[in-house]
């Protein structure tokens, strides 16, 4: 049965059409996620289904007596009350019951643990993390989210994520966070060039079934360039439109020349820039700080390689952002130093950042310069700024009028303009459409300087990441190798073995052991992380790639039984191969093992 039927609609601010006759629907139970570039009217479309605002043309049909409840992107509560009351408020539980009980688990389980703190006290990510616990306490039928996963760490995003797929009801979300897409959706919304694309799949089905739908288009307009070709030469003969069916012809011809073509996807292209890198880095030594009795780093010492890529993980609040401040130069340590060679040149990507709203886009990224080199030659503001798909038009227009992932764009923009050799990126996923994450780490992948993230995106940090820092207890900052999902198994193994050698702490409290037993009965993840899942869908192509060598090897070397040169040149490329071969059948092993845990 369909809960929700979006039927033909129109929706233009002033001449910038985002909607152009698009429909889909949503039925009972689904959890659909919406997806496009920036700027393509996501959020738009959410406000549309919630009711909050009103297309230009066409409707939207709700089922009798359905209830929705919204998310907005950036949430906004009374200053004066307390996170408890703007909870409760119009949620339909009442005070000191079951429901109020449920609400401070949640607000307890996503970091708020003041219950009588005012709102006006909270941060702009606080704010989005009370406003989805009173979503998620508040009767209805459909749950409307924009960006549920900004501001969560991992554990939160885990909670949410098992929350959502639970759930009877339905959902529709506009995320980026691409393993929660493929874990928790059933349906993919895309939005491209004003209409709406529905793929009853999640995230990995949604990209075949997509890339099949992009080649019919090509090949249908293979087929009329083709068709046209045959009529234009027909034309040119001189054909005269003296019967019935040379006019059809003549008709036919015209109407496949207005015909419109597929337009290509437009994608954010980038080269690699990045000023040149001396051999002095970056080094950290015994760094240590802290905000009153808080100790967010404690004792932290490493120097970054020329071609680092590192990702620091941890809760929400831990001191994150205040290292990345520390490196750059924009806070010192309480204790410690840190040494920056004289040719480092750092870029360092917000996670807010208020952007100059009266001051035209060109302008923005030509305070930054106006042309900087790349590997292809010179490039200008007005260039990059197209490569990031402003257009023209767009480039003369006021920052102010841009959506939010717009402007996470052009900030994206403006950093990379500067050309700096070390990249600093705090939540360089919240807000950016995954057409533009997918561009941004294909060019991580060839940029020739130091990469550090700040990020609560998993998949992003297992695609352009190779060392973890984790942010643990009492400040103290741990590395591990590989990227997050390398991170979260290694975790996973050491928590299984502290469990089995130690069951509780004299003088611990009935609540602590209670947490304890609940974190240990917590599902823990495992994932390939993205270097393994290529790995994994290519090592039985090489181990028999390897074989057949070997047996080649074997059929040539009787050849060859009275050279004794050749013959040991021979039995010297066999035993290398079968050395290989060997250690590519130990890490098929290992690999299909993880696989099962993985299914399990």
């Amino acid at each position: 049965m369909n809960i929700l039927t979006v039927d033909g609609i129109t929706k233009a601010y002033g001449e910038r059409k985002l909607f152009d006759k698009a429909s889909f629907f949503l039925q009972e139970g689904e959890k659909a996620g919406i997806i496009g570039v920036n700027g393509t009217g996501k959020s738009t479309l959410l406000k549309l289904i919630a009711g909050l605002e009103e297309p230009d043309e066409g409707s939207i049909v709700r089922a009798s007596r359905t209830v929705i409840s919204f998310l907005p992107q950036h949430p906004v509560f009374a200053d004066d009350d307390t996170v408890l009351e703007a909870v409760l408020e119009k949620s339909g539980i009442e005070e000191n019951g079951e429901g109020e009980s449920e609400a401070k688990a949640m607000m307890t389980r996503l970091g708020i643990t003041d219950f009588s703190e005012k709102c006006r006290h909270l941060s702009g990510g606080q704010k989005k993390r009370l406003a989805l616990i009173k979503v998620l306490l508040s009767p209805s039928d459909i749950l409307v989210l924009d960006e549920p996963t900004n501001h969560l760490d991992g554990q939160m995003a885990d909670w949410l994520e098992d929350t959502l797929k639970k759930r009877r009801g339905s959902v529709i979300m506009v995320t980026h966070d691409r393993y929660f897409l493929d874990s928790v959706t059933d349906r993919i919304v895309e939005i491209d060039k004003g209409h709406i694309y529905s793929y009853k799949t999640n995230y990995s089905g949604f990209l075949e079934l997509k890339m099949q739908r992009e080649e019919m288009e090509q090949a249908s307009e293979r087929k009329r360039q083709s068709i046209l070709r045959t009529e234009l030469e027909w034309v040119r003969r001189g054909a005269r439109a003296r019967s019935t069916k040379q006019k059809a012809r003549l008709e036919r011809y015209e109407e496949l020349k207005n015909r419109k073509a597929p337009v290509e996807e437009q994608q954010v292209e980038l080269s690699s820039v990045a000023s040149r890198m001396g051999r002095t880095t970056i080094a950290l030594s015994h760094i240590g700080k802290a905000y009153g009795d808080k100790t967010l780093i404690r004792n932290f010492s490493y120097t970054f390689l020329k071609s680092d890529r590192v990702g620091f993980v941890g809760k929400n609040g831990c001191g994150k952002t205040t290292l990345m401040k520390i490196i750059s130069g924009q806070c010192a340590p309480d204790f410690g130093t840190v040494e920056t060679g004289s040719t480092i040149k750092i870029g360092y990507y917000v996670q807010e950042c208020e952007l100059p709203g009266e001051k035209r886009v060109i302008d923005y990224i030509r305070e930054a310069a106006e042309i900087i080199e790349t590997p292809e030659g010179k490039i200008t503001a007005a260039r990059l700024l197209e490569k990031f798909l402003f257009s023209g038009e767009d480039q003369y227009g006021l920052i102010n009028r841009l959506s939010g992932g717009e402007k996470r764009r052009l900030l994206l923009c403006r950093v990379l303009m500067e050309a700096p050799n070390v990249l600093i990126l705090d939540e360089p996923t919240n807000d950016l459409d995954i057409a533009t994450l997918s561009i941004l780490e294909s060019y991580l992948d060839t940029f020739p300087g130091i990469v550090l993230a700040v990020s609560h995106d998993r998949y992003f940090l297992d695609r352009t990441m190779r060392r973890i820092f984790a942010f643990e207890e009492e400040g103290r900052i741990r590395q591990y190798e590989g990227g997050y999902s390398d991170y979260l198994l290694r975790k996973s193994v050491e928590g299984e073995q502290k469990d089995a050698g130690a069951v509780g702490c004299p003088g611990e409290t009935g609540e602590q052991k209670a947490s304890k037993n609940d974190k240990r009965q917590m599902p823990r993840k495992l994932r390939f992380s993205y270097k393994e899942m290529k790995e994994y869908e290519t090592i039985e192509a090489d181990i028999a790639f390897l074989e057949a060598q070997i047996g080649e090897l074997e059929t040539e070397i009787p050849k060859y039984a009275s050279d004794f040169v050749k013959l040991q040149e021979l039995g010297n490329q066999k035993e290398k191969l079968e050395a290989e071969l060997e250690e590519k059948m130990d890490r098929w092993m290992y690999l299909e093992e993880l696989a099962a845990k993985i299914e399990k």
